[in-house]
């Protein structure tokens, strides 16, 4: 079972125990989220598509790690003596899968 998910203008493939990476939000490490804007739900033979979004599907997932992409920008004008070095930390959220939702389903106990 996997579920195509749009979470900040991206699309995600999210399958039960598989971990991505999200745009950082203000959230507690280990803490829940649920992710509702499912775009296609497939198990086994079943496919739903959504149109736009399969009503009442959910991802409910698991804050893991919060990771960090460091990016260096530098400008160089040789024989100038001009040199510029700029960087960039962009913070980002993963998250583990653990329930895949369908229309009416709760989470299992």
């Amino acid at each position: 079972m996997y579920a195509i998910v749009e979470d900040g203008s991206r699309q995600y493939r999210a399958e039960v125990g598989a971990t991505f990476v999200i745009d950082y939000r203000e959230i507690a490490m280990g803490a829940t989220l649920e992710l509702t804007k499912v775009l296609l739900l497939q198990s086994g033979t079943d496919t739903q598509i959504g149109r736009p979004l399969v009503e009442g599907a959910k991802i409910i997932t698991e804050v893991v790690e919060f990771p960090k992409t460091k990016t260096i920008t530098q400008k160089f004008r040789r024989r100038k003596n001009s040199r510029r070095l700029k960087g960039h930390t962009q913070p980002y959220v993963r998250v583990k899968v653990k329930h895949i939702l369908k229309a009416g389903e709760s989470v299992p106990v």
